[in-house]
């Protein structure tokens, strides 16, 4: 959601942030993976071609470029988070404290949180809807 707003380099460091958020608990689930593939094809073309599944070394280094970046591209890259973690069938504790911890270290107040975490669930029923619209 919205990646197409960030540049070249911010959308490669969230790729990195979005599969060290997979990985957490060691294994990636079909659901993920299909969410991973989803951003990667939003990026767009020229990041396709250059992007690997592979983890950074240095996840230190990829969330400092980000609490170091303006306050909108924290807010695109932490609503892709929450996108990831709410679209899966199970809950992962793991994944939310990481995501807690990184949306103190990108300074993102928590009234903020709950207001990108409630577009996340109207985009869900949204599909929702129009998948049932269209079955019926």
């Amino acid at each position: 959601m919205l990646l197409n707003l960030l540049n070249r380099k911010e959308k490669l460091k969230f790729l990195d942030l979005a599969l060290h958020m997979i990985n957490i608990d060691g294994r990636m689930t079909d659901a993920e993976e299909q969410l991973l593939s989803m951003f990667v094809a939003e990026v767009g073309d020229g990041i396709v071609k250059e992007y690997q599944y592979n983890l950074s070394k240095d996840l230190e280094e990829t969330i400092k470029y980000f609490t170091d970046s303006a306050l909108p591209v924290r807010n695109i890259a932490y609503l892709n988070l929450l996108f990831l973690t709410m679209h899966e069938p199970f809950y992962n504790t793991s994944q939310h404290f990481f995501l807690e911890d990184l949306r103190k270290e990108f300074s993102i107040k928590e009234t903020k949180k709950k207001q990108l975490m409630r577009l996340v669930y109207e985009q869900r029923d949204f599909l929702e809807k129009v998948k049932r619209s269209i079955n019926e």
